[in-house]
């Protein structure tokens, strides 16, 4: 409704309530008084051009316009000062914006609705930009209001708690500047409805007016009575901002309390461990130490505290020396200081965890051309393309496979879930984080030898331990099991289809991923997407995942939908967006997830869904109001020197550390692979070629012994019907796919040293 030239509007308490999340485009924000508020317009340029699509910012009372979003670092197309300016209103869309005749801006919105979300600002901005013109006039000379303070202690807490008051009165402000211009709208409604009511009308009109004016009335007197709350509120601030400087002091005392108890079970937990590593027997003269009045630094060497027996899952630290002490600390006096020993270190069977390697050799500078080596290679399988160890990255493909363990996490917390739905986000998001890896490593892995396994345990640090085994090498297929003592288990076949396509390079995975959880009996079963590097021949190679991905519960019939959105150049889109729904057997959505591959992702619960407007290719987009959304995942940084380290993550660099133990067919025990890991490229290249023809001898002697078998009547094997060693294939009877399965003994026979089972492929 408009008076004139003056739009009216009313401004509304908003109650709580869930925020709306549109799937293709989120909704503009709600202006509010001093923040910066931007979007798109239209702008009149001339006869010949119109209305032209503009991008203007409204900031500190000014507004600007550029011709893109990425113009804002460097021209600005215009702009103009509100406090001197005159907003009218055309049309229903239409506007104009004008500081006397110098500057005319006539504008346009998308909308009635986005015209008055923009005419809301802009007449807020303009009061604000006259009051604090009006302000700076009236200041002159005058002295600061609060006195600059000193010290680090109260002066600083003090110091903050002004600046927030000072945040509350200007936000006060901005609320009075709205309650102003509801009156004068409100003002100027009522002497347009009592210029209305004058008229000769009929009855059923005349009343319909005064309910309007009544209303209007009862809307100003709320108004007012919110401004004179947040006076009050004020007020009571600014008289128990003394109480809230003792209460800040008592929790930054209490923090230096807590930080000097850490400190010192720190250097009491350090102190333990050093005894652990090198003390065996304990000293003779060490039942009691004695000393004089006060004690030296070097006491503390000789300080022990008794261990506890069933070790807590966590560690309380008292925040007030009134509770009881955690660590009992020695019997002392004035005179000495006896140090009591009740366990002897050799009764201690507790092994320190071990500390893994958090560095490799850098990445040699070797250059070597692909395009000479791949440009006869067009169309062909990628694992049949005899390629030197220069492209390679020092990992197998066993072990790139096991990376997908690095947030383990997230099943452990999947594993706690008591709701399904809630489950299946977890799920969603921990295929999701299995890509974070791959975002800079352009390096192709090794491929992995038949009967080549890796064997990844972390029982005592994480909970869980995996193996895996290339079952199969035309095509090539490894397979792969990880069982955790939280209570899930995760298998899974994969076989790599990829082409070489000139430009880019296409690698498919085939076969499935299964999560088991034991205390629920959950079934989940998804696939890989395709990942794709291009600038094979040009440029500089880069990595991307696109495809969608469904992740079925096969016990409750639930199913997350995640879509991996290819990059593209000419997208708005945010790069490498992966978006996805969780619904039930029924199809009714209860998660919406969101974020990116190579970030992070956030899951919020949806309360409705609706179909709203079409899109671009004409389909119905669905719309769900959902509750805010929560952080489920997020990517570990990587360590310092990674760009020098093939950027490998924290994980990866623990994964070809040698190891005692381990299987003589164990990934970490290729010569070549360990060779390219200590910068002898020339070396790992002429091992490779090693390798390869040992294998090929090794399938030439498996086809003569089928030809043997298929002229003899006894039994023989296929060349290509390799049987592994740790797996054996089954039909799963829940999901229906065919895959390798664990059948056991690996690691009983790793406790025995026994490996004489495994073949000899080094």
């Amino acid at each position: 409704m408009t008076c004139g030239s003056i739009p009216f509007y009313f401004v509304c308490v908003s109650v709580l309530k869930p925020e709306a999340v549109v799937m293709s485009e989120s909704k503009p924000p709600t202006p509010t008084p001093g923040d910066t508020y931007k979007g798109w317009l239209f702008k009149w340029t001339n006869y010949i051009k119109g209305y032209q699509r503009r991008w203007f910012v409204l900031s500190n009372g000014l507004l600007s316009y550029y011709r893109t979003q990425a113009e804002m670092g460097h021209t600005c197309r215009g702009t103009i000062n509100l406090a001197t300016a005159n907003i009218a209103v055309e049309d229903s869309c239409n506007f104009v914006i004008s500081n006397g005749g110098a500057q005319t801006y006539h504008l346009k919105a998308s909308s009635e609705v986005e015209r008055q979300r923009w005419i809301t600002a802009l007449e807020l901005a303009k009061a604000k930009a006259v009051r604090m013109q009006a302000e700076s006039d009236d200041s002159g000379d005058e002295c600061p209001a609060m006195p600059p303070t000193s010290g680090q202690g109260g002066g600083g807490r003090n110091s903050e708690v002004q600046s927030t008051l000072r945040t509350l009165g200007s936000k006060v402000e901005d609320l009075t500047t709205c309650n102003d211009l509801i009156v004068k709208h409100g003002s100027a409604l009522q002497r347009s409805l009592s210029e209305l009511e004058g008229l000769r009308v009929g009855g059923d009109m005349g009343e319909k007016i005064r309910q309007v004016t009544e209303r209007a009335t009862l809307f100003r007197i709320t108004s007012n009575a919110m401004i004179n709350a947040c006076r009050d509120f004020l007020s009571l601030a600014q008289n128990h901002s003394k109480r809230w400087q003792k209460a800040l002091q008592a929790e930054r005392d209490q923090r230096i309390r807590l930080e000097e108890t850490l400190e010192q079970l720190a250097k009491q937990h350090n102190h333990l461990e050093r005894a652990f590593r090198g003390a065996t027997v304990l000293p003779s003269s060490f039942s009691g130490v004695s000393g004089k009045g006060d004690a030296s630094d070097e006491d503390d060497d000789n300080e022990f505290f008794d261990a506890m027996e069933d070790p807590a899952e966590f560690i309380t630290v008292p925040a007030d020396p009134k509770y009881h002490r955690l660590v009992r600390l020695s019997c002392s006096s004035h005179n000495s200081l006896s140090v009591c020993v009740v366990l002897s270190l050799n009764s201690l069977e507790l092994e320190p965890v071990r500390q893994r390697r958090t560095r490799i050799p850098d990445k040699p500078n070797y250059y070597l051309n692909l395009w000479s080596i791949m440009k006869n290679c067009i169309g062909k399988e990628l694992s049949k393309i005899p390629m030197p160890v220069n492209f390679n990255e020092p990992l197998s493909m066993l072990q790139r496979l096991s990376e997908d363990l690095e947030y383990y996490e997230l099943l452990d917390k999947a594993a706690k879930c008591q709701s399904s739905l809630e489950q299946m986000c977890y799920v969603a998001a921990f295929t999701v984080s299995s890509y974070s890896t791959t975002v800079h490593r352009t390096g192709k892995p090794f491929n992995p030898l038949l009967g080549e396994t890796f064997e990844l345990d972390r029982l005592r640090e994480c909970g869980y331990r995996s193996l895996c085994e290339q079952v199969s090498h035309h095509p090539p297929a490894a397979a792969h099991h990880a069982a955790s003592e939280k209570g899930w288990s995760l298998r899974q076949e994969i076989t790599l289809a990829s082409k070489f396509r000139g430009k880019y390079l296409s690698i498919m995975p085939l076969g499935s991923i299964q999560c088991l959880f034991e205390k629920s009996n959950n079934h989940y079963s998804w696939k890989k997407v395709t990942t794709t590097v291009h600038n094979i021949i040009v440029g500089k190679l880069w990595i991307d995942q696109s495809g969608e991905i469904d992740v079925v519960n096969h016990r409750t019939g639930d199913r997350c939908h995640l879509k991996f959105a290819p990059y593209s150049y000419f997208s708005r889109d945010v790069p490498r967006k992966v978006t996805g729904v969780v619904t039930d057997k029924d199809g009714k959505a209860h998660y919406v997830l969101s974020g990116t591959w190579d970030e992070k992702m956030e899951f919020s619960r949806v309360m409705q869904s609706s179909k709203g407007e079409n899109g671009t290719e004409g389909k119905q987009r669905t719309v769900y109001q959902t509750l805010k959304a929560k952080e489920i995942w997020k990517k570990n940084p990587l360590p310092e020197g990674a760009e020098n380290m093939y950027y490998f993550s924290s994980l990866a660099l623990t994964l070809n550390e040698p190891e005692e133990g381990i299987a003589p067919t164990d990934s970490r025990r290729r010569p070549d692979q360990r060779l390219m890991e200590d910068g002898r490229w020339d070396e790992a290249n002429a091992e490779k070629q090693r390798l390869e023809e040992k294998q090929r001898t090794a399938r030439r002697e498996r086809e003569r012994e089928a030809v043997k078998a298929v002229n003899s009547p006894e039994e023989g094997a296929h060349p290509d019907n390799y049987q592994a060693l740790w797996f054996e294939k089954l039909d799963d009877p829940v999901s229906g796919e065919t895959l390798h399965v664990y059948k056991g003994g690996y690691w009983e026979a790793k406790d025995q040293g026994n490996w004489d089972m495994c073949p000899d492929i080094f």
